[in-house]
């Protein structure tokens, strides 16, 4: 009971920052005497600090803030991305201590030479900031079995059945977790961003393809294996395009990265920042929703329809879009927004379902890559 009144208590720090310890009693629903000695003993193994908060409210004796301090547990958080990787030390409470990251190519994308890579750049990370690792998280595109870190298949990466947990595990000499990245970039909003407080949300993100992560109930949503979230591979078109997965008129085809491409008459393969460029000068093009319906009509209908196929199926009170997504005009957001609640019968129940953009841009899946390396050690800190 104790230990798990201290990773209740640590995991509240953690999550939603400095707190007093009266507040930590009625938050958690334990006495003061529990607090004041489980506060003692994390303070004395350097896990927490307490000082004076800078601003005072009435007389007599202030009460001190309980702080988590970042050192005290430091995990290593990757991001494997199609064109690159993004790397990040992250101490409790997620502060960002520290970051490094590379572009990939043809060549450097073979898991061999990104583990290496990896490797060799976490030594060299974890020695400029002096910090000792206690957990590894990493987010990669594509189909993972949570349970090893296996990705079956993660076919922009052109990778088939790697042991990535494994074999990072090996190399690393820590434990890691191994999460596909539309799962974390859930986690990440939920714990930290825009759906806080969102018991049911999905999170929609457009990379080279597309993916989804799912909190239902306030947990992660996974399915067999912990394959869940291939929302991309949703069939919305029947005389749609081929794509990769063998498949034809999969919802990615016509809102991924080639799609949009297509749509901003950019060739298909442009560099990720003149996509973001072209879509920033839409929508900063003055009073012409006109030329957003013009250049992204199209586009806007296939990504209302495969929400609305979302909302529908998963009934969510919040859909966070993210990567690409959360770069599109307001204009198409609300066009899309507007879409859902009028064909969606869930989202006309539930009141209407809220459609916004990612608040942690582009780092929600290296978060989210942390706060899965921090479920086990907040138990063992």
């Amino acid at each position: 009971m104790r230990r798990h009144n201290r990773t209740a208590l640590l995991r509240r720090l953690h999550v939603d920052g400095p707190c007093t310890r009266a507040a930590l009693a009625t938050e958690l629903g334990l006495n003061r005497s529990t607090i004041k000695a489980l506060v003692d003993g994390l303070a004395s193994a350097g896990v927490v600090a307490e000082r004076v908060p800078a601003q005072r409210s009435g007389a007599g004796r202030p009460s001190l803030l309980v702080l988590p301090q970042p050192h005290a547990a430091v995990v290593l958080a990757i991001d494997v991305r199609v064109e690159q990787v993004s790397m990040a030390m992250v101490g409790i409470g997620g502060e960002i201590l520290g970051r490094h990251s590379w572009n990939l190519h043809r060549k450097s994308r073979e898991p061999g030479e990104v583990i290496t890579h990896i490797a060799d750049s976490s030594q060299l990370l974890a020695d400029e900031l002096s910090v000792d690792v206690v957990g590894v998280g990493v987010s990669v595109p594509g189909v993972v079995r949570r349970a090893d870190g296996q990705v079956h298949e993660a076919p922009n990466l052109q990778w088939t059945d790697v042991p990535l947990g494994k074999r990072l595990a090996a190399v690393l000499r820590k434990p890691v977790q191994v999460g596909n990245d539309a799962e974390l970039g859930a986690l990440a909003e939920h714990v930290r961003g825009a759906a806080r407080g969102a018991a049911d949300m999905v999170y929609v993100s457009a990379d080279v393809g597309v993916g989804g992560g799912v909190i239902s109930g306030g947990s992660p949503l996974r399915g067999t294996g912990g394959y869940v979230g291939e929302l991309g591979h949703m069939v919305i078109r029947h005389d749609g395009r081929q794509c990769y997965c063998g498949s034809q008129g999969c919802w990615e085809t016509e809102v991924g990265e080639p799609a949009l491409c297509r749509a901003l008459a950019l060739p298909e393969g442009s560099p990720r920042g003149a996509v973001v460029a072209e879509l920033r000068s839409l929508a900063e093009e003055p009073g012409d929703p006109a030329g957003v319906e013009h250049r992204l009509g199209d586009f806007t209908y296939w990504l209302s329809l495969g929400l609305v196929n979302v909302v529908n199926m998963l009934g969510p009170e919040l859909v966070v879009l993210g990567d690409l997504f959360a770069s599109l005009p307001t204009e198409v957001v609300e066009r899309a927004s507007a879409t859902v609640h009028q064909r969606s019968l869930v989202s006309r129940a539930v009141g209407g379902t809220r459609i916004v953009i990612s608040t942690l841009g582009r780092d929600a899946k290296l978060i989210g890559a942390a706060e899965l390396a921090f479920e086990p050690v907040l138990g063992t800190v």
